[in-house]
């Protein structure tokens, strides 16, 4: 594997990864969505807020990066410091709101990701990126997902194996 693309290679690998997504997600049916038991309780619609709440953090800082501005606050409150405090936030924020809404909020999320990226000028987002969000490893468009890969991605194959068996 090469250890360097371009900007253009990232942004294809990108989206080839956000289609893979959303394939995942068309093949749950709507019903199935708000289902718990996909990871211990959680349904796929608040693994999609899971997902999306860290994806708005990422967001943020690419942006105050290309705007070359200090990081943002999180999103959270600034009294919630583990995962799982922020995961459990992410959880209860998201929990009365309708799928259509996080499945919307997902998309346009992943939108301003692509947008900021894009942004960027090429040499800068490929420093910035190995130097300050890989530990000096190149990025792919993966990296993006890489924690639904890691974390999520066998629960949810392994959940709707059961839902067709």
């Amino acid at each position: 594997m090469s250890t360097s693309i371009s900007k253009a290679q990232l942004l294809a690998e990108l989206q080839s990864e956000k289609a893979a997504w959303e394939a995942l997600l068309r093949s749950i049916d709507e019903a199935h969505m708000t289902e718990p038991g996909v990871t211990g309780t959680w349904s796929m619609k608040d693994i999609v807020a899971h997902l999306m709440g860290w994806r708005q953090r990422t967001v943020g800082r690419l942006q105050a990066e290309l705007q070359h501005q200090p990081m943002p606050a999180p999103l959270w409150p600034s009294h919630l410091q583990t995962d799982d405090e922020i995961n459990a936030w992410i959880f209860e924020s998201n929990r009365g709101r309708p799928l259509s809404a996080v499945l919307e909020d997902d998309q346009v999320v992943f939108q301003q990701l692509m947008d900021t990226l894009s942004a960027f000028p090429e040499a800068e987002l490929m420093q910035l990126l190995r130097a300050k969000w890989s530990e000096g490893e190149p990025v792919r468009g993966a990296s993006f997902f890489a924690h639904f890969h890691e974390e999520h991605e066998q629960d949810i194959l392994t959940w709707l194996h059961k839902q067709q068996a």
